[in-house]
């Protein structure tokens, strides 16, 4: 997500396709913090976040967004596919969280033992993550102009972090820039018309000096054939 200015507090939580609090249903098996609808992002909106994230924002009540999770938890359904495919990656070190919403991932990480800090650029979202864990370390500001002094051994966007981004490619070099040496870069998007492709991820990746490891198109690793969603692995040399 795009720039705000940097506070020692707040990230935010995407939606996901289907039973989530947007125009997208949710993929099976890991739902995505951040589907937005399948619009192109647009020009940013007032707050230097993308028109279509300041729509959805506005018409989305914040506790109503945590329910629809909880019921797809009661229905037997699996609302941490994400965090599945994080404690599977990451290794020994620390989670970068980015994009973290309303703090569904990281919550979920430190649950399971995983040290995580959560950035979001959106004051609210990060306001309701600390809410649910006070004890969790939560920092507002874009990756973009992220500048914390730990290195982390893996970064994750959880929902659509790049599409909304007004840039791309800088939120990218800023999770590269806050990686150990051999550290994963893991981000799962939309792939819809006028949406960044795979192979645009690839590029800003290359750049950052990151390079391809792994593409799915569900956080359980279902291999990707250019359907509507990716999940994508990258490492830091």
């Amino acid at each position: 997500m795009p720039d705000h200015a940097p506070h020692d507090h707040a990230p935010h939580d995407h939606a996901p396709h289907d039973h989530a609090p947007h125009d997208h249903a949710p993929h099976d098996h890991a739902l995505s913090d951040r589907s937005g609808p399948r619009a192109d992002p647009g020009e940013p909106g007032p707050g230097g976040l993308p028109d279509d994230w300041e729509a959805w924002r506005g018409r989305v009540d914040l506790d109503d967004y945590d329910r629809r999770w909880a019921a797809m938890a009661a229905a037997g359904e699996n609302p941490h596919g994400e965090a599945d495919l994080v404690c599977a990656l990451r290794g020994d070190g620390p989670v970068l969280d980015g994009g973290c919403g309303t703090g569904r991932v990281a919550i979920e990480l430190d649950r399971r033992g995983v040290a995580v800090v959560g950035v979001d650029p959106d004051p609210d979202m990060i306001a309701a993550a600390r809410a649910k864990a006070p004890a969790l370390r939560w920092v507002i500001t874009g990756l973009e102009t992220l500048d914390l002094p730990e290195r982390f051994g893996l970064v994750v966007l959880a929902g659509n972090v790049i599409p909304y981004a007004e840039d791309r490619a800088g939120v990218v070099a800023g999770c590269a820039r806050h990686l150990r040496p051999g550290g994963l870069l893991l981000a799962g998007f939309a792939a819809q018309p006028g949406w960044p492709t795979p192979d645009d991820h690839d590029a800003w990746c290359a750049s950052a000096g990151l390079d391809p490891v792994a593409r799915w198109s569900t956080w359980d690793r279902a291999p990707w054939s250019g359907g509507d969603y990716v999940v994508a692995l990258h490492r830091r040399a």
